[in-house]
């Protein structure tokens, strides 16, 4: 892996909006998902996406490497897609070692993994044991093979996409595969009248895809994370933060409370979500935007109802909290 010197600093706002403006070139009617994938990306984390099939997961995955990948000389940014199924081993995202009929000797080959960005498209239809896999290259950037452990990419970064785990041929994912993941969204249908521009441009849009130029280098990104980190929240906002990761601990519909890893991701999804924002500072009603997709997925609730309910509820008290202090 080569060694990247710091980024130079970049106007965030303009090019935040770029790489918006090119992903709606392809994705209609879902700038606030977009701009949940671009937090998460900032924050230096990993993203989750759910729906049924058809709601354009995978499309707004390639679009978005797309985006920021091209052949740039000193640091070509690297796209992969692994297509998940039932069959697929451990060995297809890591590597494995092949022979060397010529030195006579086994050298390692690398799997997908050694990527920028990475496309794990319905990741739920692998085995546990293959999901399993992913769980020390997003914790840690890095891959160990036996005795050898291989460093990632200073910029790594993980779109999964998966089926609701009711539909047929899928594996659900277990709870510390899911903590790795900064972020789970819905990506939902769009309203009837997108729908209905959609369906009148959809050879246009395809051509958008394939005509996608890259709008960020790698450097830039590295850069938009680095101002990201560096986004001011008030003590009582972390206060805030913290409130809800204990309270989630001790509430009677959850079995399975939020983890400290959780307050940290929270904490640096806050920061990039205002920098998408085009702020410099972290908002009250940032928490209640960002709370759920970032604290849901790693719960266990007693019930249905508690699952709907539970932290709507925790979230709710802490802005209103928030609010009566008035910090801004």
């Amino acid at each position: 892996m080569e060694t990247i010197s710091e980024p130079a600093t970049i106007n965030a706002t303009e090019a935040i909006q770029q790489l918006i403006s090119q992903v709606e070139k392809v994705i209609r009617g879902k700038r606030p998902q977009i701009e949940m994938v671009i937090t998460t990306l900032l924050a230096g984390g990993h993203i989750l996406m759910e729906d049924n099939p058809g709601t354009g997961k995978t499309v707004l995955a390639r679009t978005l490497a797309q985006s920021i990948s091209g052949d740039i000389l000193e640091h070509p940014v690297v796209f992969k897609r692994i297509q998940f199924t039932p069959d697929l081993l451990p060995m297809d995202l890591i590597g494995t070692h092949i022979f060397d009929d010529r030195n006579k000797e086994f050298v390692f080959k690398k799997g997908p993994l050694f990527c920028n960005v990475l496309l794990a498209d319905e990741i739920n239809r692998a085995s546990p044991k293959v999901q399993s896999a992913l769980l020390e290259a997003m914790a840690e950037h890095q891959i160990t093979v036996g005795d050898n452990t291989m460093l990632l990419e200073k910029m790594f970064f993980a779109i999964a996409t998966q089926n609701p785990i009711e539909m047929e041929g899928t594996y659900p994912l277990p709870a510390a595969q899911l903590d790795r993941f900064f972020m789970k969204i819905t990506f939902g249908y769009v309203d009837e009248e997108t729908e209905m521009n959609i369906y009148r441009e959809y050879l246009d849009i395809a051509q958008n895809l394939v005509d996608l130029k890259q709008v960020l280098t790698l450097a830039d990104i590295l850069s938009l994370q680095q101002q990201a980190s560096s986004v001011f929240i008030h003590e009582e906002i972390m206060k805030a933060v913290s409130n809800i990761v204990r309270s989630t601990r001790a509430h009677a519909d959850i079995s399975l409370g939020a983890s400290t890893r959780s307050g940290i991701a929270f904490l640096r999804c806050l920061r990039a979500y205002a920098l998408v924002k085009n702020r410099s500072f972290v908002l009250e009603d940032d928490v209640k935007d960002i709370a759920k997709a970032v604290l849901d997925h790693r719960m266990i609730y007693r019930n249905k109802e508690g699952k709907q309910k539970a932290l709507d509820s925790i979230v709710l008290k802490e802005v209103e909290r928030l609010a009566r202090l008035k910090l801004y």
